[in-house]
């Protein structure tokens, strides 16, 4: 793998990583250079407006996450060097547990990412986080939706 698909391969495990961290500044930040397309909305999101999104709806609990692990597979990674442009399409699974929840998958559904190369680092630019698939008990998870 080259060093460039090391680099983006890691920012998309990075936002997972912060998701269940409960890192929600920290995932929203992230994206801070990208325009964001989500299922309820006609217009992109910036990474303020997402982060005000989540910090509506994602439960955090007293240990300081939403009780989650966001599993990203199948990244098919398309890199134009010479432009200093890529692209990502890979699936996720969210799982989650609580006190009242066993271990279980609660989402499913594909991301669709493009990245900018600007001064030899890589960064989004572009989300679709419209391609929610499969749900299950998403109580546990997001509230007010």
């Amino acid at each position: 793998m080259s060093n460039s698909a090391v680099e983006i391969t890691n920012l998309l495990y990075r936002y997972a990583e912060r998701m269940d961290k409960g890192d929600l500044e920290g995932a929203a930040a992230l994206f801070r250079h990208a325009r964001i397309k989500v299922q309820s909305r006609e217009n992109f999101l910036d990474a303020d407006e997402l982060l005000l999104l989540w910090k509506q709806h994602v439960q955090i609990y007293p240990c300081g996450t939403p009780r989650t692990k966001h599993v990203i597979t199948n990244p098919i990674i398309e890199i134009d060097e010479a432009s200093g442009k890529a692209t990502i399409r890979s699936y996720y699974t969210v799982l989650q547990e609580t006190t009242e929840l066993s271990l279980q998958p609660i989402a499913a559904g594909s991301y669709h990412d493009e990245f900018e190369r600007v001064h030899q680092t890589w960064r989004f630019c572009y989300r679709d986080y419209s391609l929610l698939e499969f749900t299950d008990d998403l109580s546990f998870h997001l509230s007010g939706l």
